[in-house]
């Protein structure tokens, strides 16, 4: 099973996958411990049209196999893969042509958020998707100043929220005061009584989460990263909350396992620890 093979070193396979294959496998194994996974095709900072293209087969390949084999799972995007960084037209075509071939197959659609040149953007491309009739969830970061009023707009929009704290460059960089506001924006989407989910690995916000949402297990899933919290998360599933892992493949590795790296230098300098 997955939690039993998790690698302790990062080289790339504590925290993704090499290939397709390897990332069906992985999804099928998770589902069978009642966790949903959200598969993401590693491909960001395209610069030119060919690269994007890449990425749009990657991703409607990947949505294919999801759907081919029966699982449990999402199709997320990053628009820096399709094209944001050099031609935004181009890429809001190319997540069309993505979210309807997922919605064709019936297969969740995701929109990461990335840096913050780009959050005003991402959120007119998950708003696209909801105009033409595509559901689609849209991460959202809480060390940015501007979220909760981003988050009041993307309800108002149909656009289901990911509330994450942030992996890129914030407006806030006070870790407490990440906690509160984090805290504030689940007690928004809590007054709202609306299904949202949250990605987080820290142990306050997830026993605090738990505690308020309870009565509620309904409207939340707790996400994870692959390569953490897989005690957690399991337990978690076991005891009946919605759970997903994010499980990211592909060779263009870099960046993202640069962030989880720096994520967990960030956590040791504070002399803290993500959930087990």
């Amino acid at each position: 099973m997955p939690s039993a093979c998790v690698p302790m070193n990062e080289s790339g396979t504590r925290w993704t996958l090499h290939d397709l294959e390897s990332a069906i496998d992985w999804c099928s194994a998770r589902n069978t411990e009642g966790i949903r996974c959200i598969i993401d095709v590693l491909g960001e900072y395209a610069r030119e049209e060919s690269q994007s293209v890449t990425s749009v087969r990657a991703y409607l390949t990947t949505a294919k196999a999801i759907d081919k084999h029966g699982l449990s799972a999402s199709l997320t995007v990053k628009l820096s893969a399709l094209g944001a960084l050099f031609d935004k037209e181009l890429c809001c075509e190319n997540v069309q042509v993505i979210a309807r071939a997922a919605a064709r197959r019936h297969v969740g659609f995701e929109v990461d958020m990335e840096g913050q040149n780009l959050v005003t953007f991402t959120m007119d491309v998950a708003r696209s998707c909801v105009e033409e009739g595509q559901e689609v969830t849209l991460a959202l970061q809480a060390y940015l100043d501007r979220t909760p009023d981003d988050l009041k707009r993307v309800l108002d929009e149909g656009v289901t929220p990911r509330i994450v704290k942030g992996a890129y460059q914030g407006t806030i960089a006070d870790f407490d005061g990440i906690q509160q506001r984090f805290k504030e924006l689940v007690e928004l989407l809590y007054a709202r009584d609306v299904f949202f989910t949250v990605g987080t690995h820290d142990p306050d916000l997830i026993k605090w989460a738990r505690k308020k949402m309870e009565g509620r297990r309904d409207l939340i899933e707790f996400g994870f990263l692959k390569g953490l919290a897989d005690k957690t998360k399991i337990a978690m599933a076991n005891d009946e909350w919605l759970i997903s892992e994010y499980v990211p493949f592909g060779q263009n590795q870099a960046a993202y396992v640069a962030r989880r790296r720096k994520y967990l230098r960030g956590l040791q300098e504070l002399r803290r620890i993500p959930v087990p």
